[in-house]
């Protein structure tokens, strides 16, 4: 990259957030020139989304609009709005960011919110308000789950996430802490960091060929409390890391990300499972997921916290009793070794073996033309909502079931065998 800084020498907190913005447009989003830019932020992350204004335009994009949210304004209409007013959702701005999407926009969102924003809200209008939300950007979304478009996920710290992250220290500690957390997981103080991503890329494309070579049948997940066969969309593919999109650019889609992932079959999915991690869901935090499949469906679920969220999760629609997404990630990774929860699900799932409810990747397939009635005959989940958690520790076991039944041991202990 091109830095003043020489490798291996200290970096400044504004050397690494300039980074950051780097690795944002060149590795995440991988812009081409001539390309619109829409992306959305906290406007407590104005800085990095500056910086990637100006790195973006930098590698010749023709425009970037900026879409700002505020925790403040979002808490305000929990206070203060009528009741009506939780079915209500933009839908004009999602359609003007579809109709940008199809004109080749390429899609950037700085995430960073307070994991415990909503925690004392009415969940009724909590839920209410994200299916009136998730109904309105569907279209949007789609463009973005059938990688239409090139696009991108990257983390800014804020105050109230960090908090919740460092809660015994003093703001101002558990806030450069955070930074220092999400700077090495996003690869920033490597000595070239986007030489560093790409050969992190090939590692993953290693290891996704391996998958896509077996064919398993399903994938079988044990360890405390769970019990998981999932079964695998017919003609499934393996992804991670960097992608192409439809419109020929490869990109990252998380920035970071340690995980492969494929589609699950939507009705062949039985068995037991137990969260390894809290789900940050929506503003509130659901603790001890512990759920129960059959013929591919919750039929059961609890929670020890945020349990009333979580029924009005995968209440949404029938999709989100099923699962869009498996995905595998060794525990040994530099996200799990950390040892921090980020309670963000950009960083959590990164951490360990995740399963997603709701809407799957069309992309995840051996082809990549499939049709909507094609999709749902080799079983491509739909849903309003795709929402990651995490099944993956050091005591979870993995193995590849071929078409015969028999079983190939995949992960021990959380590991590659």
């Amino acid at each position: 990259m091109n830095d003043d800084v020489a490798a291996g020498a200290a970096l400044t907190f504004e050397q690494r957030l300039d980074r950051l913005a780097e690795i944002a447009v060149r590795v995440g989003l991988n812009i081409a020139p001539g390309q619109e830019v829409v992306m959305t932020a906290s406007v407590e992350a104005l800085d990095l989304s500056r910086r990637i204004t100006e790195k973006a335009y930098k590698a010749g994009a023709s425009l970037v609009t900026g879409l700002l949210s505020d925790d403040r304004a979002a808490l305000a209409r929990y206070r203060y709005a009528s009741d009506d007013a939780f079915d209500t959702a933009p839908g004009w701005l999602f359609d003007g960011m579809a109709a940008a999407f199809r004109g080749g926009a390429a899609r950037l969102a700085v995430v960073g919110d307070d994991p415990t924003l909503l925690a004392n809200e009415d969940p009724e209008k909590v839920a209410r308000a994200n299916r009136a939300r998730s109904k309105a950007y569907q279209p949007a979304l789609e463009l973005i789950t059938t990688s239409t478009i090139n696009w991108s996920l990257v983390a800014a710290a804020t105050p109230a996430w960090a908090e919740t992250v460092f809660p015994d220290d003093a703001p101002d500690v558990a806030l450069a802490k955070l930074w220092d957390a999400i700077f090495k997981a996003s690869r920033v103080d490597a000595p070239d960091p986007v030489a560093a991503w790409a050969d992190h890329n090939a590692a993953l494309m290693r290891r996704r060929s391996m998958l896509n070579d077996k064919r398993f049948r399903a994938l079988q997940f044990r360890g405390p409390g769970t019990d998981l066969r999932v079964g695998l969309a017919d003609g499934h593919a393996w992804m991670g890391g960097a992608s192409p999109a439809k419109n020929g650019i490869s990109g990252n889609p998380n920035i970071p990300t340690e995980e492969v992932f494929t589609t699950p079959h939507a009705a062949m999915t039985e068995g037991v499972v137990r969260a390894t991690k809290p789900l940050a869901y929506q503003g509130t935090l659901i603790r001890d997921i512990e759920v129960r499949f059959e013929g591919g469906r919750i039929v059961q679920s609890h929670a020890s916290s945020g349990a009333a969220v979580l029924e009005r999760m995968i209440g949404t629609d029938d999709g989100a009793r099923r699962l869009g997404e498996v995905a595998l990630v060794p525990h040994s990774n530099p996200i799990s070794q950390s040892g921090v929860l980020f309670f963000n699900t950009l960083f959590d799932e990164n951490a360990a073996c995740h399963i997603a409810l709701g809407q799957a990747y069309s992309k995840c397939f051996v082809r990549d033309d499939l049709s909507a009635s094609e999709l749902d005959a080799a079983g491509a989940n739909r849903s309003l909502i795709h929402v990651d958690w995490m099944i993956g520790s050091a005591e979870t076991d993995v193995d590849g079931v071929h078409d015969d039944g028999r079983a190939e041991p995949l992960m021990r202990r959380g590991e590659w065998v």
